[in-house]
């Protein structure tokens, strides 16, 4: 477990003026509300508290949700109340976590009407403060971290939980890096002979080619010396969920996949963005229908930067992603860059964009219509890369987007899969290698 000295280290990294007598207050009042209780690993299960505040850390996030994350589950678990949390740490604090008490008891279910209520109740949750879903995606993560201790059925059923709601949830806050490790977790809970079979290609990809990543980086760091550019650039294979989704929907072996890797990189201007652009695009050949100006059009989550796709060596693609510094702490953050402190003050990123602006877009359809179109036009948002089919019972069957009735079948069960000759789409037969689409 992480000492508190060291939590208050990881806090001043980014915020030296932090209230380190408020974390030292509030570590201890945890330790002891926790005391006794053991996780289902055999570790005390205040290591759970103190390992999701070190992953809000990495945010760069604000004192209160810091202590927020540490008596994340008092009111919950413990002899703790609210009015007592409040007393000692003030509303601000009593009230987020009161909130991710409210956001932990939501009963998510299956079934497509209940699943839209289910939406309508999460936004409402985070439209008070959406400090309160940072929290409690920090909690799932370190949950999805330590997940082998749970029983199977029930890892299995945390695993579904993080794919369809969490990780999309994390991504559409415009934290990709937490939408891709909630996504390779469960993957690693709900396929693991796939996730298996795609890093032994990438070591025996590794034995034949060498560190591709690392001769890719060099090269471009030294075309950007040439044209006297200076920026950082980082390379990295994909996560095998991305991998693997990409495999199911152009249906490709993984020898025929080309954008297994991707780049990053970082400058100061937007003037160096695109000046970088046109030495890359110099060098070698753009993949016509992979570029994306997301600088000149950001995403509503305030991410910005430049998409490209090249053929590098050996004919192989790689995607470059070219953005500034500002634009990448958003792109790392997402909608809780608003939080985020910069050499240790809470400096005005003029790319992030505003939280309750961005929640006040989604909560407000939250009076139009009724809960089917408010599934359509929220969830299926979050959902962009997936497409969401009905049963005849009603219930909603998930499937990557490119996806075939044939999958749909192999979805519902097995066998279903093996017998199936033949589809209809709301009552039309089609062909089995028809792309089904939302609905």
């Amino acid at each position: 477990m992480i000492d508190v000295e060291d939590l208050i280290a990881l806090v001043r990294n980014y915020n030296p003026r932090c209230n380190a007598e408020m974390i030292r207050k509030a570590y201890a009042y945890g330790f002891k509300m926790h005391d006794g209780q053991m996780r289902k690993s055999g570790e005390p299960y205040f290591t759970h508290p103190v390992a999701v505040a070190a992953i809000l850390t990495e945010q760069r996030l604000d004192d209160a949700t810091i202590v927020t994350a540490l008596l994340h589950d008092t009111i919950e678990d413990t002899r703790s109340t609210y009015t007592e949390v409040s007393d000692l740490f003030g509303e601000e604090v009593a009230e987020l976590v009161d909130g991710v008490t409210k956001l932990t008891n939501l009963q998510l279910s299956n079934a497509g009407t209940q699943q839209a209520e289910n939406f309508r109740k999460l936004f409402m949750a985070m439209s008070k403060d959406l400090r309160v879903i940072l929290v409690k995606l920090g909690d799932r993560l370190h949950n999805m971290r330590t997940i082998k201790s749970m029983k199977v059925e029930k890892q299995a059923q945390k695993a579904r939980e993080t794919m369809e709601i969490f990780a999309p949830l994390a991504g559409r806050m415009g934290m990709q890096w937490m939408r891709e490790e909630l996504e390779d977790l469960s993957f690693k809970v709900l396929n693991p002979e796939a996730r298996n079979s795609i890093m032994r290609r990438f070591v025996t990809l590794q034995k034949e080619s060498g560190d591709v990543v690392h001769k890719i980086t060099a090269d471009i760091r030294h075309e950007l010396e040439k044209a006297q550019i200076e920026a950082d650039v980082y390379g990295r294979a994909k996560k095998p969920y991305s991998i693997w989704r990409k495999m199911q929907e152009k249906d490709l072996a993984f020898s025929r996949l080309s954008d297994i890797y991707g780049f990053r990189v970082i400058c100061g201007s937007v003037q160096d963005c695109y000046r970088i652009l046109g030495v890359i695009h110099q060098r070698w050949r753009a993949v016509p229908g992979r570029f994306k100006d997301y600088i000149s059009q950001p995403k509503s989550n305030g991410y910005r930067s430049i998409h490209t796709t090249v053929s590098g060596r050996d004919g192989k693609r790689v995607e470059i992603q070219i953005r500034t510094r500002e634009m990448h702490e958003v792109a790392e953050a997402g909608v809780a860059a608003h939080w985020s402190y910069r050499e240790g003050v809470r400096a005005k990123n003029p790319f992030a964009v505003d939280p309750a602006k961005w929640i006040a877009t989604l909560t407000e359809r939250l009076d139009e219509g009724d809960t089917d179109e408010f599934l359509e036009n929220v969830k299926l948002e979050m959902y962009s890369d997936q497409v969401f089919c009905f049963t005849p019972k009603g219930d909603v069957i998930q499937l990557p987007r490119g996806a075939t009735p044939l999958d749909y079948a192999y979805a519902i069960h097995t066998r279903i899969g093996n017998s199936c000759v033949s589809a209809k789409i709301d009552g039309i037969r089609v062909p089995l290698w028809t792309r089904v689409k939302n609905g």
